[in-house]
Formats: structure tokens, sequence, C-alpha cells
């Protein structure tokens, strides 16, 4: 299902954001994207693709368009999973240029300006928000076992991309460069690592950022979506080392 509202159909930016029980998350989400996108060139949309969350999501995306932000939410039932909810989010995207970042307020929003200023450079296919280039780093809190199986996440990911953080989930792409795309088939939460495999992208950027703890909701990180990744990184071995054929 989805809602439509007051968003530009020529805006040049749409941020496309998957939920699923993040409303504690959204309001002030929303106040920071907006003081970001005031420094930015161009209009913008933003589309909440909720899975059903159940949790006044819906609510809060009506009082907020109505309020005058540029917000649409669209509502998967019977479907989960954070890379399909994006793909559905560009699907329905009236922009020119994509954004993803995480509803749960780890990604600096703030970091919206620089992240399409580095889009425009000539050549640069895609920008990832960084945590692993100079300037960037993770809230103290983090923890080290999370910092271990990110970094173990992202040296099993090298023979298919030298980014340093190719786990990342804020991210930019242009359409033209999202619609040359091979057909997606995401397994689990990473969908940047297959955005820039599938879309062949040569020139990419990292954008140093602040990876901060979330302060409300729950992880949605768990056992099985660790062993969704390494199905992933399978199919994506696959994919680009010329057995496409054999892809499941």
């Amino acid at each position: 299902m989805s809602e439509r509202s007051n968003t530009a159909k020529n805006c040049s930016v749409t941020i496309v954001i998957p939920t699923y029980r993040e409303v504690e998350n959204l309001r002030p989400l929303l106040i920071r994207i907006s003081d970001a996108m005031s420094k930015a060139k161009g209009s913008y949309e933003i589309i909440f693709v909720d899975d059903d969350s159940r949790d006044g999501t819906d609510r809060i995306i009506r009082e907020l368009n109505e309020f005058g932000y540029p917000v649409r939410l669209i509502t998967r039932v019977g479907e989960r999973g954070l890379s399909s909810a994006v793909i559905r989010g560009f699907s329905e995207a009236n922009g020119e240029t994509f954004i993803c970042l995480d509803a749960d307020l780890s990604h600096p929003p703030e970091a919206i300006p620089a992240i399409l200023e580095c889009l425009d450079e000539t050549g640069v296919d895609f920008v990832l928000g960084s945590r692993y280039v100079p300037g960037g780093n993770t809230d103290e809190h983090w923890g080290l076992l999370r910092w271990v199986n990110s970094k173990i996440a992202t040296a099993l990911a090298r023979p298919l991309t030298s980014v340093k953080d190719p786990m990342s989930g804020f991210f930019a792409i242009r359409r033209t460069v999202y619609e040359r795309a091979a057909p997606l088939s995401p397994v689990g939460y990473k969908i940047a690592l297959e955005l820039i495999v599938k879309c062949t992208c040569s020139m990419i950027r990292e954008v140093p950022i602040r990876f901060a703890q979330r302060q409300f909701g729950e992880s949605k990180l768990s056992l099985v979506e660790r062993f969704n990744y390494l199905r992933h990184l399978s199919r994506l071995m696959r994919f680009k080392y010329g057995l496409r054929n054999a892809v499941k």
C-alpha cells in the first residue's frame, strides 16, 4: 500500500528509508534531514518503506506530511527485508538522485550535503557514508564485538570491492546508474554491496561519517541475517566472476 502525499513529482533527490518498528526515531530523523537538505541544492522527497510495523508509523508520517514535510509512506504487507524495501522505494522514486539511510539515527543526515556534492563530481557512480576512512568513526558505545563483526564482514567482501566500508547502509546513487543494474536479487540487508556489483560501479567515493548507537527500538541484525550475508556474498561472487547462470 502506497500513501501518496505532497512530495514533488519533479524533485531532484529521493531519500529512501526502510523501517520496521522505528516509530520513536521518525520525528527526530525528519527534523535532521530537513535541516540538512536546507543546505543542499534542489528539491527532495522522503519515502519511508515500512514492513507493516503496526506501531503508529503510519500516523506519524501522516502528521509529518500535514505539517509540510515532503514525506510519503509505502506499507508492505506480508513482505520483510531491508534490501527489498530499498528497491521498492527506488522503484517509486521521483528524484534523479537516490539516497538511502537507516531509520535508527545511526547515520548522520548532516552528511547528506557532502554526499550529494561528492556524487556531482565527474565520473562518480556511487558515494558511501563511511566509518572507516579518515575522519570517520563509530560511537564509543558501539562495542568491540560489533566492530570485529563489521571488520570481518568487510574483509569477506574484499574480492567484490576495494571500498573501505561496503557494509554501509548510507549511500547515494544516480538514477541513471541504478537503472543500468543487472537484475537485483539481494539477500538480507546489504543492498549497497549489491548495487556496487550489479551496477558495475567503478568510480566510488567514501565520505566520512560518525556511526552512532541507536537510542530507540531494537537492532534487526540477527544470526539469520549473518547467514544471509554469506549467501549474498556467494551470489555476488558468482555474478562478478562469470558464473551468472549458477546464481540462485
